[in-house]
């Protein structure tokens, strides 16, 4: 079945381990509502300019991410080795491990978009660097404050 705004074609790594929004919280459920249109998709913007905005994301052994949007063409790479969990804003859940220099690209079509998370479930920090290009077929999500 196809999720409006979901892309088929995103190349999602890891095993699935969950369906149906099983094992949620209800705060996470209520956090991915209240987040979803937050365009943070790092914990640090290193750089911005007219074409592309540079993110790390930086969490240490049991931290996570909060539920965050994708509307732009990006890739990520892997800086460190690890393993995190990632829900989707369809309710699944999936376990991906990571080599050093693992990358992976996405694009999103009008209207197409990735909604989800990401928590280090490994025993070391997970570190990335993810690149956004800002003439996407989308418009960039505004930042603001958070």
């Amino acid at each position: 079945m196809r999720t409006p705004g979901f892309p088929q074609n995103l190349p999602l790594a890891g095993e699935l381990v969950g369906e149906n929004f099983e094992g949620w919280s209800e705060d996470t459920k209520e956090e991915f509502e209240r987040k979803a249109y937050d365009g943070h998709v790092g914990s640090r913007l290193l750089s911005e300019n007219e074409r592309v905005r540079v993110w790390e994301i930086r969490l240490a052994p049991g931290e996570r991410w909060h539920a965050h949007r994708h509307v732009l063409d990006y890739f990520w790479t892997a800086v460190t080795a690890g393993k995190s969990r990632q829900r989707t804003f369809d309710g699944t859940t999936r376990d991906v491990e990571y080599e050093a220099g693992e990358t992976r690209h996405f694009h999103f079509g009008p209207g197409e978009y990735l909604l989800h998370d990401i928590q280090n479930i490994g025993t070391e920090d997970l570190v990335f660097t993810t690149v956004e290009h800002l003439d996407s077929d989308n418009s960039p999500l505004p930042l603001g404050d958070g």
